[in-house]
């Protein structure tokens, strides 16, 4: 094999002989600055050819490369490789071979073009078809499979992978975001060798508590921040994933990337469409931060739910009442929300029930009507009382779940996800709703429609998912489908989503499952953003949102002030600057100063930082990873403001400050912001004009002292006199 270095540094992969001239067809997927080159071999077989800089040419063989570096290498016949397909056939055989029939692309408009490559078996009648969306200025492009046969009987998919890139270098470095909840998202870098490494979740629902389903992939070095070759990828699936890792006997990688195969075989009935989620992916040679502004420009544009928008500044009464409140507790928290500057209040669990009162969390879900006792005049009520003070009202839901004291489980305790012959098993004292079922299905969309329908003064909703699968089976599906559940369940659940989206397009909507049980581009089409964890420690935020940043941009993270961790007010306040900034506080039990502090902070959000945070492209310029402390920017897309945040951990001191992503040639204005009230800065070019050149060469010093301290510096665009 001829490894073909088309720049300096080696981050295109050809990764089979070169000749002068291609016999057969070249299919190319291409960005603006990204390419994916796919070629048919003289075996009729389609091969890859190359991943990486789109300007970059490749020679295409004539021949057939090995079978090593097929583009979808589906279980048998020869292939030996990772399989992306395992296909048990209505005659038993376990064996596919796929062979290249035609390509066809066509353009989508906002420079995107979606590319389909139908392949079939050499015998048995099954298509299966490689389907790609390029986003040209964005550099991303999406991969799924759609997977359909005329076989006599059904077949079963054993695996079904989404995408199966191949890479080739000298060396291939892998950063997960692992965790457990109240610790999500920490990175983790590891040089992958020979052999296989899996990454996966096999938890069904809520699947991502331990590791989210995306990451990074560096070439020939570890990832660094801003430079060097690096891929991101990431699947838009909220179930159980699987990413499989293989480096081969001669150095080259396969990522085969999907739904985890472990439990979810799948009998797919002849002329039906199974449709494996998207993988997404980019690539940069500007290191992780590169990767991470191309995910954040697609997010915003395609990946979140109305993606340009502004985040309303929310207040969420759970830390100031838990289950124990009434109407006129509520109602006394809007005159808080709307001193302290809040646009929006959140009603927390715990408003529902009546035979069975939601007054903890051990009765009342699934019976979605509001409790008389604690709220006797309704959601409206609260809505229009909550208006009266200028304030949007928004409320939780948890429509998948249900508690066995409920009037739902007793009317129906066969709706439950749940296993024959085994003693069920409870998270958080609750069970979760088989959304297989039509009916469970029927009762979801009421549930959204009750709630919202009615009370059109509802203006918020925060989604919530409180466990995960630990007892696949269903009453509803017949024994040969039992498999069918974990990935059925996922796409009923989509259809829910889409339905609230799409009905109630005035409802803003937060995704939650216990923290960050269920963050990825599936669901978050339709979701505006996502609940990071219930750690809202900001020492421990600052760890949390700096890994998620890596492919989740600021509108999408909510960053709440609380007093958890009994950090300063100033530096909880500056950490949920940095993201999509909300309040979890008893107003009441806030000192006078805390209160000043936090209605300057929302102040400043709301008039200078919302739209730059929001919309501006991420730099990050220090890492906590690397010593007690942590540095970020936002800079708009024109580069005539920025923002940066600086927080310290420890008592080692900063190195200087380096900004990222300024116009060399303009002069910005530094100023210290979000000073407490008299304060000085200690910025020692507080108040000067710089040039972008000077600031992004020789930085400034941190103007912080001690521990758990942090500031923030504003650099504005000075017009030249």
């Amino acid at each position: 094999m001829r490894q073909l270095s088309l720049v300096p540094i080696l981050i295109v992969f050809a990764l089979f002989p070169a000749i002068a001239q291609p016999a057969r067809p070249v299919i190319t997927i291409k960005t603006e600055h990204v390419g994916l080159t796919l070629a048919v071999g003289a075996d009729g077989r389609l091969y890859q050819a190359g991943f990486g800089p789109a300007e970059s040419s490749l020679r295409i063989p004539g021949g057939s490369p090995a079978r090593e570096v097929e583009a979808y290498p589906p279980y048998g016949n020869g292939q030996i490789t990772e399989p992306s397909l395992k296909v048990v056939h209505a005659d038993g055989n376990t064996s596919t071979d796929l062979f290249y029939v035609s390509h066809r692309a066509v353009e989508s408009g906002g420079g995107r073009v979606e590319t389909r490559i139908d392949l079939r078996d050499g015998h048995y009648p099954l298509q299966v078809t490689l389907c790609f969306r390029a986003y040209s200025s964005e550099d991303v492009i999406e991969q799924w499979v759609a997977i359909e046969h005329q076989e006599e009987k059904p077949i079963v998919l054993e695996r079904f992978g989404s995408s199966s890139p191949v890479f080739q270098a000298s060396g291939y470095w892998l950063t997960q975001l692992e965790g457990n909840y109240m610790r999500e998202a920490h990175l983790v870098e590891e040089r992958l060798t020979p052999g296989i490494k899996v990454l996966d979740s096999k938890l069904g629902i809520r699947a991502h508590q331990m590791r989210n389903p995306s990451f990074i992939l560096a070439i020939d070095e570890p990832a660094r921040e801003e430079s060097g070759a690096v891929f991101g990828a990431s699947l838009a699936w909220s179930g159980s994933f699987q990413f499989a890792f293989d480096v081969d006997w001669n150095n080259r990688l396969r990522a085969v990337c999907g739904i985890n195969p472990l439990g979810s075989s799948y009998r797919l009935d002849p002329r039906t469409v199974f449709r494996t989620p998207s993988m997404l992916w980019t690539f940069s040679p500007q290191g992780k931060g590169g990767m991470t502004r191309n995910f954040h420009r697609w997010a915003r544009k395609y990946g979140i739910r109305d993606g340009s928008a502004p985040r309303p500044i929310l207040l969420n009464n759970w830390e100031a009442t838990h289950f124990d409140f009434d109407e006129t507790k509520i109602v006394s928290l809007f005159d808080g929300a709307r001193d302290l500057g809040v646009e929006l209040f959140l009603l927390d669990d715990g408003w529902f029930g009546n035979k069975h009162p939601r007054n903890n969390d051990r009765a009342g879900l699934g019976d979605w009507q509001v409790n008389e006792k604690k709220l006797p005049h309704g959601l409206s009520h609260l809505a229009a009382e909550a208006q009266k003070r200028g304030v949007n009202f928004g409320i939780w839901i948890e429509p998948e779940m249900v508690n066995p004291a409920s009037e739902l489980y007793e009317k129906h305790p066969d709706w439950v996800i749940t296993q024959a012959h085994r003693e069920p098993l409870y998270g958080r004292n609750q069970m979760i709703l088989d959304l297989t079922r039509p009916e469970v299905q029927a009762h979801v969309r009421k549930v959204i429609d009750d709630t919202f329908g009615p009370n059109p003064g509802i203006r918020y909703t925060k989604w919530d998912c409180n466990r995960y699968v630990t007892q696949p089976g269903s009453s509803y599906l017949p024994p040969e489908r039992q498999e069918h559940l974990l990935v059925d369940y996922q796409l009923a659940l989509y259809d829910a989503m889409k339905y609230m989206a799409d009905r109630y397009p005035g409802v803003m909507a937060m995704v939650c499952a216990g923290g960050s049980g269920r963050v990825d581009y599936g669901a978050l089409r339709y979701f505006h953003g996502f609940w990071p964890s219930d750690n809202t420690d900001p020492v421990q935020r600052v760890f949390i949102q700096w890994g998620f940043s890596h492919f989740f941009p600021a509108p999408a993270i909510s960053a709440h002030v609380t007093d958890m961790g009994r950090r300063p007010a100033k530096f909880a306040v500056d950490v949920a600057l940095s993201g999509a900034f909300g309040i979890d506080r008893d107003v009441s039990k806030m000192s006078a100063e805390e209160r000043k502090t936090v209605i300057a902070g929302a102040r400043l959000y709301k008039e200078r930082l919302r739209p730059l945070v929001l919309g501006g492209d991420l730099y990050r310029l220090q890492s906590p990873y690397d010593r007690p402390q942590a540095a970020l920017s936002y800079v708009s897309p024109d580069r005539t403001r920025a923002v940066v945040f600086i927080y310290r951990l420890g008592e080692e001191a900063f190195p200087a400050i380096k900004p990222r992503g300024l116009d060399a040639a303009k002069k910005y204005r530094v100023r210290e912001i979000n000073l407490p009230e008299g304060a000085r800065s200690r910025l020692s070019i507080n108040d000067q004009v710089l040039d972008g050149a000077t600031l992004m060469e020789n930085g400034f010093s941190a103007p912080l002292r001690r521990a758990v301290e942090s500031a923030v510096i504003e650099l504005t665009e000075e017009e030249a006199q």
